[in-house]
């Protein structure tokens, strides 16, 4: 894979230079960590392998934390980057874009299906536009504190961004990610809010896995037959236009992506780097992951799936980034939503790694 490029003068956005940090790999788990976790997990009072998917999900837990047993994951914080599609203007979604600023305020009134799920859980949530069609009005300065451009390109037919503001997305992304982990996040959930972006994010992973449109494109928001047609047509002509340019992570991003799947790659890429673990949510998150291990090669490990997608492409990458979801309800919400309704199950598998008696306790 040819090494990314940055411009010879990184633009800004208030403030912020657009100067990420591209294709630094990352550095894994703790190994011995992982060792002694399924250690511990193999010494609890339960037969082997009776705590299933949740005792794999123990040994995750407590290797990225790099301790055993793990502590109580108490400090969850969800960001939800907010952006317009252009392909929404052409027939890809059963909802207009007027929707998405609609939901931002939603998200800021608290009312969302995700907000809900979070004040239940104890998770923090924060929502950003990184490019909404609509200047929100109104809204407090912090949420349009990063915003890129309203709106991105028709994928189909025009880049989605330039590289420049997919550089200042990405960086934008780091930037919040280190803002989050310095109020404290013991894990990060990366939420979404546009309306129309399954589409690039069926374009973003069938251009990373070499898949072609039929394979990864699913029905959004609920298009009938005849959308969902037209929906693979569009996700075909853009992985078309884009051509070899996919080798490229960078060029990806700005042919076929949009600011808030940019600024979610570098969110994830920079949690990875700074050993946060990241829980992912639906097709729009794990879409967002695959960029970041291509931005970030080793960023993965320090990911778990919350939940099964009922959208193709998410279950083609998560196979490529080898995660197993936690949770398979048939969602197809986005927000973030699927993966704060698996952080009650995180924290159990936490806890039972760390509060179950060993079987030496017992003799």
């Amino acid at each position: 894979m040819p090494p990314l490029r940055r411009p010879s003068t990184p633009p800004a956005v208030d403030g912020l230079a657009a100067d990420p940090l591209l294709h630094e790999p990352v550095t894994p788990p703790s190994a011995d960590v992982r060792a002694q976790a399924t250690a511990r997990l193999a010494a609890l009072a339960t037969p082997p392998g009776a705590l299933g998917l949740l005792g794999d999900l123990a040994v995750w837990i407590a290797t990225v934390q790099g301790q055993v047993p793990p502590a109580p994951v108490d400090r969850v914080r969800a960001v939800i980057f907010a952006g317009d599609h252009g392909v929404a203007d052409h027939g890809v979604s059963a909802f207009p874009k007027a929707i998405t600023p609609a939901m931002v305020r939603t998200f800021l009134l608290g009312k969302a299906g995700v907000s809900v799920l979070a004040a239940q859980h104890g998770v923090s949530v924060r929502v950003l536009d990184l490019g909404v069609e609509d200047d929100l009005d109104g809204v407090p300065d912090e949420v349009t504190a990063f915003k890129i451009r309203r709106g991105s390109g028709a994928i189909h037919l025009e880049d989605a961004l330039t590289e420049d503001e997919t550089l200042r997305a990405i960086a934008a992304g780091e930037t919040v990610a280190a803002e989050e982990i310095a109020a404290g996040a013991q894990l990060l959930i990366g939420g979404d809010m546009g309306i129309g972006n399954t589409t690039p994010a069926s374009a973003l992973i069938a251009a990373s896995l070499g898949l072609p449109a039929h394979e990864v494109t699913g029905r959004g928001t609920g298009i009938d037959e005849a959308g969902l047609v037209h929906k693979t047509q569009v996700v075909q002509q853009a992985l078309d236009r884009a051509g070899d340019r996919v080798a490229d992570p960078l060029e990806t991003l700005t042919a076929l992506g949009s600011a808030d799947l940019a600024a979610a790659a570098g969110f994830m890429a920079a949690a990875a780097r700074a050993g946060v673990p990241v829980l992912l949510d639906g097709v729009i998150s794990v879409a967002a992951a695959i960029m970041a291990e291509r931005l970030a090669p080793g960023a993965a490990s320090w990911f778990a799936a919350g939940h099964r997608s009922t959208e193709p492409a998410q279950s083609f990458a998560l196979d490529k980034l080898g995660l197993v979801p936690v949770l398979d309800l048939g969602m197809r919400l986005g927000e973030g939503s699927g993966a704060v309704a698996a952080v009650p199950v995180v924290r159990s598998a936490a806890l039972l790694l760390s509060e179950v008696a060993l079987l030496s306790d017992l003799t």
